[in-house]
């Protein structure tokens, strides 16, 4: 597995990526209404290309496939971190997450996780701060915000 920087001409990949493993991987925790609400397949490619770009943001690749991306915000804010759906339990979200944790300078990072990936942060030594609701297209979902001091 390599892990590079983000370009581009990844979007189309992250965005199948990311409405393919929210509708597989999500499914557990949340309902239809709610999977669609948030991964609809129809991203704003020109947002989350700027969003990407002004963050460190960097992808996972196996044999020139994407097989998973994240990103955080130079104040220690993770704010995507996803994993493909065939790609699951194998260091990848990890690898990404050392990857993007050792890239800003911060004393505390901070993300909103899923209810799916809430376990991944906790082990990773983020605590949640609040629980919340989150609307999306007039959805309701539930996540959490989780904080991590990185106070050495």
């Amino acid at each position: 597995m390599e892990i590079r920087r983000y370009h581009p001409s990844d979007l189309e990949q992250i965005s199948k990526l990311f409405y393919d493993t929210v509708h597989t991987i999500n499914a557990a925790d949340y309902t239809k209404e709610q999977l669609s609400a948030w991964a609809n397949g129809q991203l704003d490619l020109t947002a989350w290309n700027a969003s990407f770009l002004a963050h460190e943001s960097f992808v996972a690749v196996i044999n020139d496939q994407i097989v998973g991306f994240g990103d955080i915000a130079g104040d220690g804010y993770l704010d995507r971190l996803f994993v493909h759906k065939d790609y699951q339990g194998q260091g990848i979200a990890t690898a990404l997450c050392n990857k993007l944790e050792s890239t800003v300078v911060c004393d505390q990072f901070t993300t909103h996780a899923s209810i799916t990936a809430k376990p991944f942060f906790e082990r990773r030594g983020y605590q949640v701060f609040k629980e919340q609701q989150v609307i999306r297209k007039d959805v309701s979902l539930t996540n959490f915000i989780m904080l991590k001091n990185n106070k050495l």
